[in-house]
C-alpha cells in the first residue's frame, strides 16, 4: 500500500513450527494442529485446536495445519509490514512430515482430493511467491509437537526447556 511506513529498526527473521497429531481424537478421530511462531529467537503465538474435519491420512491433516500456518503467518507478516518493522527475506516454516514439505516445493506435484489440493494450492502459491520455504524438521525436534501429542515427562521437560530459553 502507498500509506505504509518507512521500515525502522533492524530485520526481523520470522520463523514457523508446524504439526498435526492425525486422528489424535480417540472419539471424533480428528487430527489437532499445532503451530509455534517466532521472530528472531522469541515466540510471539502459538496456536493449538482440533482441526473441523476427519481426515484420512497423516498427509491431509499435516497438509491442514501447514496451510492453518502459512495463514496466520501471511496475517502477521502484513501487520509488520504495516508497522514499519522489516522481516528478513521468507519465513522459515518447518515441517515433520517429508511429502508434504517435498509437495509443497515441487511445483508441478498434483492432489486428487479436492480440500487437500485447496489446501495444497494454497501452500503452493506462498511457496512460489517467495515469502515463505518449507523445510523438514524432525518429530523429535519439532517443537510444535508441543502442542499436538501427550508427550512424556522427559520429552516434555526437553521441549519446555527449548520452547522458553
Amino acid at each position: 500500500p502507498i500509506s505504509k511506513p518507512p521500515p525502522r529498526g533492524n530485520p526481523v527473521i520470522m520463523s514457523l513450527f508446524s504439526d498435526a497429531d492425525h486422528a489424535g481424537n480417540l472419539l471424533t478421530r480428528r487430527s489437532h494442529t499445532g503451530l509455534l511462531i517466532y521472530l528472531n529467537n522469541a515466540i510471539i503465538d502459538w496456536y493449538s485446536k482440533g482441526q473441523a474435519t476427519v481426515e484420512s491420512s497423516t498427509f491431509g491433516s499435516e497438509t491442514i495445519a501447514l496451510r492453518t500456518g502459512i495463514d496466520k503467518v501471511q496475517a502477521l507478516r502484513y501487520k509488520l509490514y504495516m508497522m514499519g518493522i522489516p522481516i528478513e527475506g521468507s519465513t522459515n516454516i518447518f515441517c515433520d512430515n517429508k511429502t508434504v514439505c517435498d509437495t509443497a516445493r515441487k511445483p508441478d506435484a498434483r492432489l486428487n482430493k479436492k480440500h487437500n489440493a485447496i489446501n495444497f494450492h494454497r501452500i503452493r502459491e506462498a511457496v512460489a511467491a517467495k515469502w515463505c520455504r518449507v523445510a523438514y524438521e524432525p518429530g523429535a525436534t519439532n517443537l510444535a509437537d508441543f502442542f499436538t501429542k501427550i508427550l512424556s515427562t522427559i520429552k516434555r521437560k526437553t521441549f519446555l526447556h527449548q520452547l522458553l530459553r
